[in-house]
């Protein structure tokens, strides 16, 4: 019989078959990549024309590429696409031509001090094309004539995106952001991706409290076409968390939403804690992933982001080091594990009214002391059930018992839920 894979071995092999695809924020990569994680969770796939107006940006044109290199006089490939997606500018224009390496070192990009790792670089905005390659690739060029060619095409198409929504008990929503615009970068996005997709499968296994929306989009244009789209119906995301970089060997660290006070900075500092795990709480600011799209003043949602090591925070950070091997099945399963104890927090996380609350309700006949008997944390489960009582004049909800109490927040919910099923409170 064959050994049952963990989730994070799951994960791992979902970002080794997505890894080699070259993706940009337009493109067929974007679409094979959707089509890969269709897979696993079914998606509505929205296409989005060219010269869309969104916000107070515009769709781009899309971009697809077929083959690049640069070849020596004999032939020889010194620079292949095929070899890696990385090798290429993002959203190189085609070209086609023969020149000298003085003339081709101004369109070529190295990293001195990583003199064995190609670089990622981008030019989406402005009409350009380059390739990336290696610092000692281009030492080891000697002066001469090179060919070289980008077969690509930018032209009128579309911009794609998905969702994946795990109904709730509630319509008011919870959103989940990840990238899919990033070629061959193994943390940075797909691992985040990884966990998206597993997390959705893990909410789908139960009946969630909060509507689940997960949105699967490009940097930047994605989720400002996203909230363009949706700005009518935006009154119905109540919390928010952006997942990036979350496969890496380093420490979690959750960046706070713009509020710095919203119910999941709340949740996230709180899960985070109370599980002992090393991590860092950063302040927002409005550079970073697309919580800054979903915090900009106009929508101010309560979004944070989770990552492990943030961005460009380790010298892997969009480079060729970002392999698989960088990510680990250990540290995506440790993520996820993380976003689930946080999530089964915030889905529970009710405000009470106490019907009693004139003196201290008499539990013993109502059988909620019997309930406790025999049970190792007795005295912690009596505490709860009088801190519930207490603090439930509406105003207070079941995270701040736990924090004003210093007790479990499992405790505090499983004695709310035995006082509001013996009739002595209501949500």
């Amino acid at each position: 019989m064959a050994p049952m894979t963990t989730a994070g071995e799951e994960m791992h092999a979902l970002v080794e078959r997505l890894y080699p695809l070259c993706r940009s924020i337009t493109g067929d990569g974007v679409r094979a990549t959707l089509k890969i994680v269709g897979e696993y969770v079914p998606l509505q796939v929205h296409e989005v024309p060219t010269g869309t107006p969104v916000l107070d940006w515009t769709v781009p044109q899309e971009w697809n590429i077929r083959d690049a290199y640069i070849a020596d006089t004999a032939g020889n490939r010194v620079v292949d696409f095929a070899a890696s997606s990385l090798h290429v500018l993002g959203y190189s224009v085609p070209v086609s031509q023969t020149m000298p390496l003085a003339e081709l070192r101004e369109h070529l990009h190295t990293l001195p001090d990583h003199p064995t790792w190609v670089p990622y670089r981008t030019s989406y905005y402005k009409p350009e094309w380059g390739f990336c390659l290696a610092q000692e690739t281009l030492d080891a060029l000697p002066d001469g004539e090179y060919e070289v060619r980008v077969d690509s095409t930018l032209a009128d198409g579309y911009l794609t995106y998905a969702e994946h929504v795990v109904p709730g008990q509630v319509p008011d929503e919870v959103i989940v952001s990840c990238h899919v615009c990033h070629p061959s970068l193994a943390n940075d996005n797909l691992a985040g991706i990884a966990v998206a997709v597993f997390l959705a499968r893990a909410l789908a296994e139960q009946t969630p409290y909060y509507t689940y929306r997960f949105i699967f989009a490009p940097g930047t244009i994605g989720a400002i076409t996203w909230l363009a789209r949706n700005a009518e119906r935006i009154d119905r995301v109540k919390h928010g968390l952006v997942l990036a970089c979350a496969g890496d060997p380093g420490q979690l660290t959750y960046k706070q939403s713009r509020r710095g006070d919203a119910e999941i900075d709340r949740v996230m500092r709180h899960v985070l804690a109370a599980s002992e795990r090393p991590h860092r709480v950063a302040e927002f600011t409005p550079y970073g992933y697309d919580e800054r799209q979903f915090c900009s003043p106009g929508f101010d949602l309560g979004v944070g982001s989770l990552s492990r090591t943030p961005y460009a925070g380790y010298p892997e950070y969009h480079t060729s080091a970002d392999n698989l091997d960088f990510v680990s099945p250990e540290a995506m399963a440790d993520t996820l594990a993380l976003c689930r104890e946080a999530f089964a927090v915030l889905d529970r996380n009710r405000r009470y009214l106490n019907l009693s609350p004139y003196g201290e309700p008499q539990l013993g006949r109502r059988g909620l002391y019997d309930a406790l008997g025999g049970r190792s944390d007795t005295k912690q489960a009596q505490m709860a059930m009088l801190w519930v009582l207490n603090l439930s004049d509406g105003e207070h909800s079941l995270l701040d018992v736990a924090e004003r109490s210093g007790l479990p927040f499992d405790t505090v919910a499983a004695a709310a839920g035995a006082l509001h099923g013996a009739g002595l409170i209501k949500a």
